[in-house]
């Protein structure tokens, strides 16, 4: 009986600070898309990339998170640089959510660097332009009566800075659209929908 009472004891010190130590993390960010030579594509004139998050940690070096945000562009870099030297515009911008798993490489420093892997759905939102007046509303009007979802995957990584209840990051992230329908295959010409961000996010921890 002893025993087991100081068994017991011995593992409760043991896991009491690994309970106290994990905590969740909320998040936003911005995100700036490279690999697009037209870059004033998209549904404003501008891609625009932005999200929020929140996170915990599952043990002290592993975190595990669901993402929610926005894709300006993620047009294949080939059919967007032929689009740039002609008078039409074709632009494919997508909402997702995702979830993920986060690896810290000194989860207990002021700075570590990390890697990531996420995998969700994005709700495609397609346009088109430079035709004529007439022929371009009708062709928003059709593709906006297309709801189309498609899976989406990601990894990324970057370095994760912390001082007390804030921390910020600054990272690279790839996400890749899988069109598994005919009109996000046809917008792509057949090509990877896909977007390559510069990610700088701030949030707190509690």
């Amino acid at each position: 009986m002893r025993i087991a009472i100081a068994t017991a004891l011995a593992l409760g010190v043991l896991i009491a600070p690994a309970r106290s130590s994990a905590q969740t993390s909320l998040d936003a960010f911005g995100a700036l898309p490279i690999g697009h030579v037209a870059s004033s594509l998209g549904d404003s004139g501008m891609p625009v990339d932005f999200g929020g998050r929140v996170s915990f940690d599952a043990v002290p070096a592993v975190q595990l998170f669901g993402e929610f945000g926005r894709l300006g562009n993620v047009m294949p870099p080939l059919v967007d640089t032929g689009l740039a030297f002609t008078r039409l515009n074709v632009t494919a911008s997508a909402f997702y959510g995702e979830g993920g798993v986060r690896l810290l490489a000194a989860p207990h420093s002021a700075v570590t660097p990390y890697v990531e892997g996420t995998a969700g759905v994005a709700h495609m939102s397609f346009g088109a332009s430079g035709f004529s007046s007439t022929t371009d509303a009708i062709v928003r009007a059709a593709l906006n009566l297309v709801d189309t979802r498609d899976p989406m995957f990601g990894v990324g990584g970057g370095l994760l800075m912390q001082s007390g209840p804030l921390q910020f990051d600054v990272g690279y992230r790839y996400k890749r659209i899988v069109a598994n329908d005919a009109l996000s295959s046809a917008m792509g010409a057949g090509q990877q929908l896909q977007s390559h961000q510069i990610r700088f996010g701030a949030g707190v921890r509690f």
